[in-house]
C-alpha cells in the first residue's frame, strides 16, 4: 500500500545520527556522574531502534514511516527525561525497549488471528472487568482512581480500555445492520459508551472522559446513519462537562487556573505559570541541554515534558514534535482511507484520532490554550502504561497499513 525502498534509509540513518549525537551530548554534560550502565543501555536502545526499523522494512508491506516517527518521538523524550531524572531515564529506556517488543508481538498476533470484527461482546466484557478492577483495587492519585498495583507491578487499565473501545466501536459498525434488526440495537453502542463514561466519572478520571467522548463522537459522526444521535451525544458531552464542573472541585480549580493562573501564581497556578515561563525562556533554540530549570515545574517528566523540551532544546524542537504528531495522524488517516477491509479501516481511523486527541489536549494544556487535564504525551512522556499501550496501538496500525488478505465485511 505504501512505497518502500532506498528513500526510507535516509530518515532511518538520520535518526541513528541524532541518537548518537544526543548520547554524546549527555556524556559531555554528565561525564563526571554518568553511570556506565546507562551508556550500555543507551547504546543497546539505539541498536534496537535501528535494527527494528531495518527489520520492519523486510517483514511488512505497509507504512514503514509510522514506526520511524514514533521512535524519533521516543528518542527526544528519553533525552529530556534522563536530563531531568537519570533514574526515570533508565526506566524509560526499559519501557521503550519493551514497547518495541510489544509492537512486533502485537503486529504478528493481530495479523495472524482472524475474526476480530466478531468479538463485540468480548471487548465489552473485558472493558467492564478492567473498569471494575480499577474501582475495587485502584489507588487514588491526585483525586483520581486510575492505577492498579499487582505483585509490585503498577499499571493503568484505562490505557488498555482505550484500545478495546476502538475495537468495540469498529465491531459495532461492521455489524451495524445486524444490530439495527434488534430491539434498541441502534442504541447499544451509545449505552455502552455512556456506561464507560460513568465508570470514568466514578474514577474521577476526567481527562479520559474527554478522550473517550471525543473518540466516540468522531467515529459516530463518520459512521452512524442517524445524525440526531450525534447531536444528542454532543449535547450530553456538553452537559456532562458542566456537571463535572459543578460536582468536582478540582475541575473548577483547573478551569479558574486556565482563565487566570496569575492570580494564584504561588499556589494552584504555579504549575501552569512555570510551564509558560519555561517555554518563554527557551526561545527558538533553547537554553541548552542541562542549562534550564525544568525542575521548577511539578510533574515535569510526565504532564509537562513538552515545556521542558521547549526550554532547553527550543521552541523549534517543540514545533518539530507537533509536526511529527501531525504527520503520524495524517499517515494514520491515509492508512484508513487506503484500507479495503472495513473493520481495520475503522480501527486505523480510531487509533489515529486517539493519538491526535491525546497530543492536542496536552499541547493545548501546557500552553494554556485549553484547561489542563493531566494527560501524558504518547511516546514522549515518562510512564510505562502509556508507552506500552501506545506501542500496542501502533502495532495494530501497522497491520492496518497493509492490504490484508481478509474478506471484505
Amino acid at each position: 500500500m505504501f512505497s518502500r525502498g532506498i528513500n526510507y534509509k535516509v530518515p532511518r540513518n538520520l535518526l541513528f545520527l541524532f541518537e548518537m549525537m544526543a548520547l554524546l551530548l549527555m556524556f559531555m554534560y554528565y561525564k563526571n556522574t554518568l553511570d556506565k550502565s546507562i551508556i550500555i543501555y543507551g547504546l543497546s536502545l539505539i541498536f534496537i531502534v535501528y535494527t527494528s526499523n531495518f527489520l520492519l522494512l523486510k517483514i511488512t508491506r505497509g507504512d514503514n514511516y509510522i514506526f520511524l516517527i514514533v521512535t524519533m518521538l521516543a528518542s527526544i523524550g528519553i533525552i529530556m527525561i534522563y536530563r531531568i531524572n537519570p533514574g526515570q531515564g533508565f526506566k524509560q529506556i526499559i519501557w521503550i525497549g519493551l514497547g518495541i517488543v510489544l509492537f512486533f508481538v502485537t503486529y504478528f498476533i493481530v495479523k495472524k488471528i482472524k475474526g476480530w470484527e466478531n468479538w463485540f461482546l468480548y471487548y465489552f466484557i473485558a472493558s467492564i472487568v478492567l473498569f471494575l478492577m480499577t474501582l475495587l483495587l485502584g489507588d487514588r492519585f491526585k483525586g483520581a482512581i486510575n492505577w492498579i498495583s499487582i505483585a509490585g507491578i503498577t499499571f493503568q487499565p484505562t490505557e488498555i480500555i482505550k484500545i478495546l473501545t476502538i475495537f468495540l466501536i469498529s465491531s459495532y459498525y461492521i455489524n451495524y445492520d445486524k444490530f439495527k434488526e434488534k430491539k434498541w440495537g441502534n442504541y447499544y453502542l451509545i449505552g455502552i459508551m455512556y456506561l464507560f463514561i460513568l465508570f470514568l466519572f466514578l474514577q474521577r478520571d476526567l481527562g479520559s472522559v474527554l478522550i473517550f467522548s471525543s473518540l466516540f463522537l468522531a467515529l459516530q459522526y463518520i459512521y452512524h446513519e442517524d445524525r440526531r444521535l450525534v447531536l444528542l451525544n454532543l449535547t450530553v458531552l456538553i452537559f456532562s462537562s458542566i456537571l463535572g464542573y459543578l460536582i468536582f472541585p478540582h475541575v473548577r480549580i483547573r478551569f479558574e487556573i486556565w482563565l487566570d493562573p496569575w492570580k494564584d501564581i504561588d499556589t494552584t497556578g504555579y504549575q501552569i505559570t512555570q510551564s509558560l515561563f519555561a517555554i518563554a525562556e527557551g526561545g527558538f533554540f533553547g537554553t541548552g541541554l542541562g542549562l534550564g530549570y525544568p525542575d521548577f515545574i511539578p510533574e515535569v517528566s510526565k504532564d509537562f515534558i513538552f515545556s521542558a523540551i521547549c526550554e532547553e532544546i527550543g521552541i523549534l524542537t517543540g514545533i518539530g514534535i507537533i509536526m511529527l504528531f501531525l504527520i503520524l495522524v495524517y499517515r494514520g488517516f491515509k492508512i484508513s482511507i487506503n484500507q479495503r477491509n472495513k473493520f481495520f479501516r475503522i480501527v486505523a481511523l480510531g487509533i489515529s484520532i486517539l493519538f491526535g486527541i491525546q497530543s492536542f489536549i496536552i499541547f493545548g494544556g501546557v500552553v494554556k490554550m485549553i484547561p489542563l487535564t493531566g494527560i501524558t504525551i504518547p511516546f514522549v512522556s515518562y510512564g510505562g502504561s502509556s508507552m506500552l499501550s501506545s506501542f500496542i496501538a501502533l502495532g495494530i496500525l501497522q497491520v492496518a497499513s497493509e492490504e490484508l488478505d481478509i474478506e471484505e465485511v
